[in-house]
């Protein structure tokens, strides 16, 4: 083992950092910043230029790419990608750790790169604000040497999966949901990819979000710093990574698994004889399917305002809340009544027949498979609420609160 690790200066796992002689020389400033990293034999000053003169992308930086971003540019990261298109809400503080309150409302990006920037102003921070896509995926991942997957949801976590299998790239993957957490490195030249372990998409009625059964906020920033350390190794060439190793973490038993993985010899994309060699897009495949995924004919649609309007004047409306009791305690439309989806089967003779229903949930997906549901049981006078409860807040009620 101590040969391994002092190998560093080899890169042993060939991620593509420069040649030793193209290495970037530290300055006195440089001496001090990293000095405990040059105190260690498995990294020293060699590792240090190494880093120095590696590249990689972050794909999200949310909840698993706020610490991501914050460790890897504090350890020296020569050149961060970030990849990202939304703006901070103020549901994120409570896990992002990069922003803080007065960032509500910017780009994630501008403020991140800016976060970055003031913890280490050495580095090089390229920003990449768009969805990452089959248009643009290879021409994004291909200039990096390590990719690091903080996404939350299974159309991108695909798509990342499949353009590091096409271009040679490790592929650090992490997820997490409410307490549990997970960690590995896919890396198809030398162990399975994400698709030996899980060949196709889960049914989008399967997979709830984390906007929908929420996360503990110390989670991400756990298994975040996991997904830096093995980066770090890959970059270095020291230790063992998590390929061919799935890590599972239980906050809260707080214990740790451990799950070998095996390369499916038959798997589509990295097999002995693949059947997949483009990008394809996976959509609706993270758990939340909006209401215009559903088609027109079968589900009909009601404004809030139209909703208030109609109750306003008398109508005998019956509101139905498919959300989950913790949802219900943080807000709700005065009068609903509240029947989780998960109960909603066995509880359809608590919803009337002979009177229009207006269904909703946080922002239309799970009423839409409410709907669903009713209608294979004969219901016909239902409407969804569209953009569900936040939108209800918006245009109706502001005094209540957003989630």
């Amino acid at each position: 083992m101590k040969e391994r690790r002092e190998g560093a200066a080899e890169n042993t796992h060939g991620t593509g950092i420069s040649p030793r002689d193209r290495l970037p020389e530290l300055t006195p400033q440089d001496m001090q910043r990293y000095s405990r990293h040059l105190l260690l034999p498995e990294v020293g000053v060699e590792g240090q230029r190494r880093l120095r003169a590696s590249s990689v992308l972050l794909v999200g930086t949310g909840g698993l790419g706020a610490p991501l971003g914050l460790y890897l540019a504090a350890a020296g990261v020569g050149r961060i990608g970030l990849v990202d298109f939304d703006v901070v809400d103020f549901t994120n503080l409570q896990r992002q750790v990069t922003y803080g309150t007065l960032d509500v409302g910017r780009r994630k990006l501008d403020a991140a790169r800016e976060r970055l920037h003031a913890l280490n102003p050495e580095i090089q921070i390229d920003s990449h604000e768009t969805r990452l896509d089959s248009s643009n995926a290879l021409a994004i991942l291909r200039d990096y040497d390590v990719i690091v997957d903080g996404t939350d949801n299974f159309p991108t976590r695909y798509l990342v999966n499949d353009a590091c299998v096409l271009l040679d790239k490790p592929n650090v993957y992490g997820s997490i949901f409410r307490f549990e957490g997970q960690a590995s490195v896919f890396w198809a030249a030398r162990g399975p990819c994400y698709r030996c372990l899980y060949e196709e998409p889960p049914p989008p009625d399967l997979v709830p979000s984390c906007a929908e059964g929420g996360v503990l906020g110390v989670l991400p920033g756990i298994i975040g710093c996991i997904q830096a350390a093995e980066t770090l190794k890959l970059l270095l060439g020291i230790g063992e990574p998590l390929v061919g190793r799935l890590l599972l973490f239980d906050a809260l038993g707080m214990r740790w698994r451990e799950m070998r993985l095996r390369k499916n010899p038959q798997c589509a994309l990295c097999g002995e004889s693949p059947t997949i060699r483009t990008l394809i897009d996976y959509e609706q495949f993270c758990g939340v399917r909006t209401a215009e995924a559903v088609p027109a004919a079968t589900l009909a649609t009601i404004t809030p305002a139209e909703l208030d309007r109609r109750r306003s004047s008398g109508d005998d409306i019956f509101v139905l809340d498919v959300r989950e009791p913790t949802e219900w305690q943080i807000c709700h439309i005065a009068g609903a009544i509240l029947i989780p989806l998960t109960q909603l089967e066995q509880r359809t003779s608590e919803v009337p027949r002979d009177r229009d229903v207006v269904v909703h949930c946080k922002a239309g997906a799970r009423s839409a498979k409410a709907i669903r549901l009713l209608q294979q049981q004969g219901y016909t006078r239902l409407r969804n609420l569209e953009g569900g409860i936040l939108a209800w807040v918006d245009a109706v009620d502001p005094t209540l609160s957003r989630y």
